[in-house]
């Protein structure tokens, strides 16, 4: 079994190191930075951490610039899809997300989930010291993707999820369009529509407490239209990877 962990990063020198040796105490895990060549230098800690691992378990790719979320992550699993993983999982650098909850994540695939979300809605899920503006603006975004689109999830625009290797095989990764909140939106939909199975695991989401946040108003706004467009675009003929 091969579980690859994508971890996109802009200015995380403060958080990069120790979020690969967190990931990498779990077993059977491997972690890819994909750095948009932060001016922090965060691509250098992990070019050196993986010198020191002599290129084991630790993978890098490093971008020419601030290319958006969304396609960091489709970069990662082109990476994962082409080195035969298994699993394959996003997380933010920031502990935000527990490192230990991929195994939850991981393992609720093994047991027959194509996509694990960590939701912060379900029952026993929640927050950590988040902002209550933050939560008002994450449930009303979760309220208003639910009644767009049907989609039975509870928290739409999680970014802490395992996926089998089997959904991003079947996903045309070069149609996905979104970068912020409306790419997470973005392929769960794609995944529900065509027919894989999505569950949510309950995970406690925490403030980072070093670095700076990257949300921005112009994310927002594209989770709002992105839905819409979403809503009324034919999912299977669009997004459908007819090579797989």
């Amino acid at each position: 079994m091969k579980h690859l962990v994508i971890i996109p990063t802009y200015n995380e020198r403060e958080n990069v190191s120790s979020i690969i040796d967190a990931v990498l105490e779990l077993p059977n895990t491997e972690v890819l930075i994909v750095d948009d060549n932060s001016p922090d230098g965060t691509y250098a800690i992990v070019e050196t951490k993986k010198e020191e691992a002599k290129g084991k378990r630790i993978h890098l790719i490093r971008r020419a610039g601030k290319l958006g979320l969304g396609t960091a992550y489709v970069a990662g699993f082109k990476f994962a899809l082409s080195h035969n993983y298994d699993y394959v999982s996003e997380m933010d650098a920031d502990f935000s997300h527990n490192p230990t909850d991929l195994l939850r994540l991981r393992q609720a695939c093994i047991e027959g989930a194509d996509v694990a979300i960590g939701s912060r809605y379900v029952k026993g899920g929640g927050f950590e010291n988040w902002p209550k503006n933050r939560i008002l603006i994450s449930r009303g975004g979760s309220l208003y993707v639910q009644i767009l689109t049907f989609m039975p999830i509870k928290d739409p625009t999680a970014g802490f999820i395992c996926y089998s290797a089997k959904v991003l095989q079947a996903i045309n990764l070069d149609k996905i369009q979104f970068t912020g909140y409306a790419f997470q939106i973005e392929m769960k939909y794609v995944a529900w529509k065509l027919g894989f199975s999505l569950k949510e695991v309950p995970i406690t989401f925490k403030e980072r407490e070093l670095g700076i946040s990257k949300m921005s108003a112009g994310i927002i706004t594209e989770a709002v239209l992105g839905v819409l467009r979403l809503r009324f675009r034919n999912i299977k003929r669009y997004y459908r990877n007819l090579k797989g």
